[in-house]
């Protein structure tokens, strides 16, 4: 009997680990694709490799895309990254650490990719409950891309088969994120999720991404093994 097959978007934070994690072990043939797209938190890609060498999977490929020509996001232009002591702290609207369109990008991409290995299951960490406030992590958004998906692909109108775009994180509290990839197994100290680490890769503590990554182990009554300023 073929196994399933998937594409996982592979950050190297703890979301896409524990979607890693979670898409294994429901005994998926698994394709990793990860991207060096600019960002100033370059580290991730080293922490999506050593996610990507703690599992058995046909491929992780890491993919270069220049993004400088956009403006106005601190992860890949000279804009500092907000900073706060509380996640009470965070602003509501839509954060300057905010890259346009870069889900779209990322998902236009692994759609390619999953087509050309007859992959129709494409797996993403997004998260609507404690994130930014992207766009680009809404359910409506991931439902508007499924379509997108199906109607502009060979396969999509050709075979009986459909693309599904899976977001299993994404009515998901980073509390119960981090609980679920326990229970998988996974090693959360080779995962990074800082905007802004030093050069070492050590995390700043005070960005949207570390205060919410550190609430969610505190809620679980767990340290957090990442590496801190």
């Amino acid at each position: 009997m073929t196994k399933k097959k998937a594409v996982v978007l592979l950050s190297g934070g703890l979301d896409s680990a524990t979607v890693l994690a979670m898409v294994t072990n429901q005994g998926y043939d698994v394709y990793a694709l990860s991207f060096e797209y600019g960002q100033r938190h370059e580290h991730e890609t080293l922490a999506a490799q050593r996610n990507a060498e703690s599992f058995e999977l046909v491929e992780h490929a890491i993919v270069k895309l220049d993004l400088s020509a956009f403006s106005g996001s601190a992860l890949i232009n000279e804009i500092s990254v907000p900073k706060a002591n509380t996640v009470e702290e965070i602003g509501k609207d839509i954060p300057v650490t905010y890259v346009p369109a870069r889900n779209t990008i990322f998902l236009s991409f692994a759609l390619g990719w999953a087509e050309s290995r007859n992959v129709t299951d494409i797996f993403l960490g997004v998260n609507a409950l404690d994130y930014s406030g992207y766009p680009d992590c809404r359910p409506e958004y991931i439902n508007a891309f499924q379509k997108l998906a199906n109607l502009a692909t060979k396969k999509g109108v050709t075979s009986s088969e459909s693309f599904k775009i899976h977001a299993p994180l994404i009515e998901m509290t980073k509390a119960e994120i981090i609980k679920t990839g326990i229970g998988l197994g996974v090693n959360y100290a080779h995962t990074t999720s800082c905007y802004d680490p030093n050069d070492l890769g050590e995390a700043c503590g005070h960005c949207d991404a570390c205060l919410l990554r550190l609430k969610g182990f505190k809620e679980n009554g767990l340290e957090d093994p990442a590496t801190y300023q």
